[in-house]
């Protein structure tokens, strides 16, 4: 297009005839191809609003119909224990839900530019990856990112593949998009070299960017894709008391032994209940209560029992789902193991429009124990800004009068900002939309804490007996450190020079960055939530803090310490497919208009698969 410079101080500058005419073809010229891109090629996503780059999206004049392909149909794999009946969807008109999205107003033309300059360096990184996983790893489900191989841990059918799909939608890789659905229409779930998979895994990844690809293209071939691995992974509840097995073996699966399978005996938190998200979504889009009543069986049980664990309104990271008992573990996190199904809470109340109040009641009664037993404030050096600042440790407990906080902080906590703002939102409690804000501070700070800019993997601070003051105290730091560090004997100033330790940090005992995306969500959801355009600095520091240290020749790798900014370092030759579907969108999305994905009309699972919250809910049949 044509570009116009006209002069600041705004002076009007009359043109000759002969420059008019030449102006006025140069404009039509423009006009042309403009036409032609928005019909047949790329379109720049970053001038548009969220309907128009919908609308572009959506024409698929071009575009040739795909066959979902696979050897084996898993609508027609055996189901031995069989519900009696199925728990109906709760239907009807959806709950007017309070609205979550801050009231965004026109920013100023140097803000946008600087906000649009930031996008375009996320979506340049994206595409950066992607070519490089198109090159060299294409339907494999990740790239190893220094030898530029392809690897397959998570059942060798493309996890960067389908967990991408709805990036390159939101991000306006359209050719790559369709590109993508031929690919995935191809994928075979009825064969995998692997003998087991993981049922959380593959449903928060595959199924999760699946129906998310479908909410956003109403592309068919992903909504037939999403239905045979749903049926797949729906042989997970296929147990004598209709708890989901952690891990599914397919061949297993596909024959007829006239039993099912027995409940796990040991399962973590996050495995039996962080499939209630997708399993909704599914049961909504298909109109078959078989997939709802999967997992308001498990929900049912966390109601029953949230109040006879040895924390009475939490839940520990291990159950025994064989006897559905929740009764015996004395930990308590909300980091590995167990994050994303309290996030499912508030998530998938909104998700059910707020007809299934048991969902608000899970989370009152967890978040309230959160509060009083796992959030923290540390004790920082002076100057630093404690009194905003909350952190969430682990807590061990044999009864509920004793109850003790390990301070220990993991990258994966951070989504507690963001899930603490939200439910704020949604259920009218400013107060928690207060932590979100204090929980997502704390990963800020732990980010511009370290010499490269990037919080690591697991770290420990000491907790203040008090969150409204709490003096520097160097002599109990020291003891901290040391009871940590008793390699050094007693030798405080040995062990600050051989760790490193930036100073209000004990301990830092895993020093990667696994490229994870939790306190860029935080961030995200506390920009949108609140409109503080601080948080847009914050991110864009993370951003340019992780590429600088991450960037390998052919894409990112996990960074395997975080306190070591010498220029021989080289990233792990491991990427994740959350890389892409979560850690750059989340930073994509902050930098866009607030109307691309809106709080408001759209609920992200936990692999950042936004799922479009329904305007009405109803089950035929």
């Amino acid at each position: 297009m044509v570009k116009i410079k006209v002069p600041r101080n705004g002076a009007y500058q009359p043109l000759s005839r002969r420059h008019s005419r030449n102006l006025v073809y140069a404009l039509i010229a423009g006009l042309v191809i403009g036409l032609y891109y928005l019909c047949n090629g790329p379109i720049d996503p970053f001038a548009v609003s969220f309907e128009e780059h919908q609308a572009y999206m959506n024409d698929r004049a071009h575009v040739d119909g795909f066959l979902a392909k696979g050897s084996y149909d898993w609508r027609k794999a055996p189901f031995h224990n069989k519900p009696e009946s199925f728990t109906p969807l709760p239907a009807g008109k959806p709950r007017t839900l309070p609205p979550i999205q801050f009231t965004f107003t026109d920013e100023s033309k140097s803000r946008k530019d600087m906000r649009e300059r930031y996008r375009v360096a996320v979506r340049n990184e994206f595409e950066r990856n992607w070519n490089s996983y198109k090159r060299w790893a294409w339907t494999r489900d990740e790239l190893m990112p220094v030898t530029a191989k392809g690897v397959d841990p998570f059942g060798g059918w493309g996890a960067t593949l389908v967990d991408s799909l709805d990036s390159l939608w939101i991000m306006g890789f359209k050719d790559d998009f369709y590109e993508a659905v031929a690919a995935v229409a191809a994928i075979d779930f009825g064969k995998s070299e692997m003998t087991t998979i993981s049922v959380f895994e593959t449903t928060i990844r595959y199924l999760g960017g699946l129906l998310s690809a479908y909410d956003l293209s109403h592309e068919k071939v992903m909504l037939d894709k999403a239905i045979q691995l749903g049926e797949m992974l729906y042989r997970a509840f296929d147990t004598t008391n209709h708890m989901p097995l952690d891990r599914l073996a397919i061949d297993l699966a596909k024959k007829n032994f006239g039993v099912g399978f027995t409940a796990d005996s040991s399962i973590c938190f996050a495995g039996l209940g962080s499939l209630t998200m997708e399993f909704v979504r599914l049961a909504q889009i298909t109109q078959q209560p078989k997939y709802y009543d999967a997992v308001a069986r498990v929900t049912d049980l966390f109601d029953r029992v949230q109040n006879s664990t040895r924390i009475p309104g939490l839940f520990p990271t291990w159950a025994n789902a064989y006897q559905q008992d929740l009764s015996y573990d004395r930990s308590f996190t909300l980091g590995a193991m167990a994050d994303s199904s309290y996030e499912y809470f508030p998530k998938t109340f909104a998700l059910l429009g707020g007809l299934e109040p048991v969902y608000e009641k899970l989370y009152k009664e967890s978040a309230s124990m959160i509060d009083a037993h796992m959030l923290f404030r540390p004790m920082l050096p002076d100057g630093e800004p404690g009194e905003d600042i909350l952190y969430c440790g682990d807590v061990h407990a044999s009864d509920p009068e004793s109850i003790s906080l390990d301070p220990e902080m993991q990258h994966l906590t951070c989504f507690v900002g963001g899930f603490f703002a939200l439910a704020g939102r949604i259920f009218k409690n400013d107060r928690h939309v207060d932590l979100g804000a204090k929980l997502t501070e704390g990963c800020i700070y732990a980010y511009h804490s370290m010499p490269t800019g990037i919080m690591p993997e697991i770290f420990n601070v000491v907790p203040c007996k008090s969150r409204s003051t709490c003096p520097w105290n160097q002599t109990i730091y020291e003891e901290h450190v040391l009871n940590r560090a008793t390699q050094y004997d007693g030798d405080f100033k040995a062990a600050m020079e051989e760790l490193k330790l930036p100073k209000g940090f004990t301990s830092i005992r895993d020093r990667r960055y696994l490229l994870r995306p939790e306190a860029i969500e935080s961030v995200f959801i506390m920009y949108r939530v609140t409109g503080n355009e601080e948080y847009l600095e914050h991110a864009w520091d993370m951003f340019t803090s992780i590429r600088k240290y991450s960037t390998t020749r052919y894409a990112n790798g996990q960074v395997l310490d975080v306190l070591d900014i010498s220029e021989d370092s080289e990233p792990e030759d491991k990427m994740e497919s959350f890389w892409l579907a979560e850690t750059l969108k989340y930073f994509y999305l902050i930098f866009s208009p607030p109307d691309m994905i809106s709080l408001d009309e759209w609920v992200f699972n936990t692999e950042a698969h936004p799922f479009r919250r329904p305007k009405w809910i109803k089950l035929e049949g």
